[in-house]
């Protein structure tokens, strides 16, 4: 049986989703304040309030809880996508949603680059934050395929279009790392998606909403 993609979530998820984000909020906290090394999954299952076993239901390691946060915010994401007006183009109403989460959450502290950089150049922890990245563009895909309808061109298209925005995200936030947080993360990510705008396919097929203007 296969559910409504739209529908709003469950209790049980709604749980779940807490017990994780407070969980990878936990082992961000004791990273930044301890280092990555100095981390154990112990310590961040006793910051929650639960056992070990039940944080290894949700990560297999302290860096997927670290780099967790990537996948909670394109979550959010998801769900502002869902909110904006239907007649509102796809390409606005995506950079929108976008930015929308973002700056929610606020500009980055810039007295966090140091942390940030180390945690980042840790190996594992750099290998699971490239991984959270790729699953965020498949978040994002699958978001926007089901605003814009399905159809084969249109699942190439989507996946093409969540590249981009992924992309413009990633470089604004290293762009901002390498640069001591002199330069301010939301004011080039909108830049960037801005820029991008030109290039972006149009969706075709049924769906409530129209392709991106040129």
């Amino acid at each position: 049986m296969t559910t409504d993609p739209v529908a709003p979530l469950g209790l049980r998820e709604r749980k779940k989703r807490a017990a994780r984000r407070a969980m990878s909020e936990a082992a961000l906290k004791l990273a930044a304040e301890k280092g990555v090394e100095q981390v154990r999954v112990e310590d961040i299952a006793s910051a929650v309030g639960v056992s070990p076993r039940t944080f290894n239901n949700y990560f297999s390691s302290k860096e997927e809880a670290i780099c967790s946060f990537v996948v909670e915010r394109q979550e959010r994401v998801r769900e502002a996508l869902r909110e904006r007006p239907p007649g509102e183009s796809l390409w606005e109403a995506v950079t929108t949603a976008t930015l929308e989460t973002y700056r929610r959450e606020g500009e980055p502290n810039r007295d966090s680059v140091k942390i940030a950089r180390s945690m980042i150049l840790h190996p594992a922890v750099h290998g699971e934050f490239l991984k959270a990245h790729a699953t965020v563009e498949r978040v994002l895909a699958e978001a926007i395929l089901e605003r814009a309808g399905a159809g084969t061109e249109n699942a190439l298209n989507a996946r093409l279009m969540a590249a981009i925005v992924e992309s413009a995200v990633k470089t604004a936030f290293f762009n901002w790392l390498t640069n001591d947080g002199a330069e301010p993360f939301l004011e080039t990510v909108e830049v960037l998606l801005r820029e991008a705008s030109a290039g972006v396919p149009s969706l075709t097929g049924p769906g409530p909403v129209k392709s991106p203007k040129k």
